[in-house]
């Protein structure tokens, strides 16, 4: 059984999702492991990962407007916004979704289905810099 893991550093523009597909498959083949999982984990508590629709950006425009409404920016009741009116959301939106994503490999390949990625999904107004680590676990 091999282990191999890296550290992702992703870049975004503010609130959205970021595919991060290609970046753990790069992982993947450098790991030169043939079949297993690789475990995706975001060090953050205002941003997630979630596995999406990859064809069709409209599906995830849907599913972050979705989430906008389910908890908006300046609810009075919130009292956590330190840093700002999307501070509290930021961390409700996360805790509904995942900051770890696990998927199998065979063949040196992650066996997705065919419209799905893996996203980074940012839901602060500014962008920041995220850490990502990716463990690859196989042989």
């Amino acid at each position: 059984m091999g282990v191999h893991q890296a550290t992702l550093k992703i870049q975004t523009r503010g609130k959205g999702t970021f595919e991060i597909t290609g970046e753990i498959a790069r992982e993947i083949e450098k790991s030169g492991l043939n079949c297993g999982t690789v475990t995706v984990f975001c060090r953050h508590t205002s941003c997630s990962l979630v596995i999406m629709e990859n064809a069709d950006p409209s599906a995830r425009r849907d599913l972050e407007m979705f989430f906008e409404k389910l908890v908006p920016e300046n609810d009075p009741d919130f009292v956590h916004t330190m840093e700002g009116p999307d501070d509290m959301p930021s961390h409700i939106k996360m805790a509904l979704t995942r900051t770890s994503e696990t998927v199998p490999f065979s063949g040196g390949r992650m066996t997705l289905g065919t419209w799905q990625g893996i996203y980074l999904w940012e839901h602060r107004t500014a962008g920041h810099t995220r850490t990502v680590l990716v463990s690859i676990q196989g042989e």
